[in-house]
């Protein structure tokens, strides 16, 4: 993962981690329960709904900021393949030496 330059996403991404740790805690420890209490279940959703939260909050970052890959589909179909060759600058520099 690369460094971010707004520090509310780089906070949002900590966040996400610590609150996806805490919530795998939380269902390691009544996975032997029959069924959880009223405040074990609250905190269940209080910390999902928190996870969706930063979630949402960094997609939304990533889909304004993130630049398009230039190895999709429609790049890569439009680049004329038919002078490529990836060993040309190789093949030259091996005649001249010899």
């Amino acid at each position: 993962m690369t460094a971010d330059s707004d520090s509310h996403i780089a906070w949002q991404r900590a966040q996400l981690k610590k609150l996806r740790a805490a919530l795998k805690a939380i269902e390691a420890d009544q996975l032997g329960k029959a069924n959880c209490g009223r405040a074990t279940q609250m905190t269940i959703d209080e910390l999902q709904r928190k996870i969706g939260e930063s979630g949402r909050c960094i997609a939304e970052y990533e889909r304004r900021t993130r630049r398009p890959l230039a190895t999709d589909l429609g790049s890569l179909a439009s680049v004329s393949w038919t002078h490529w060759n990836a060993n040309l600058p190789m093949a030259k520099a091996q005649r001249h030496r010899a």
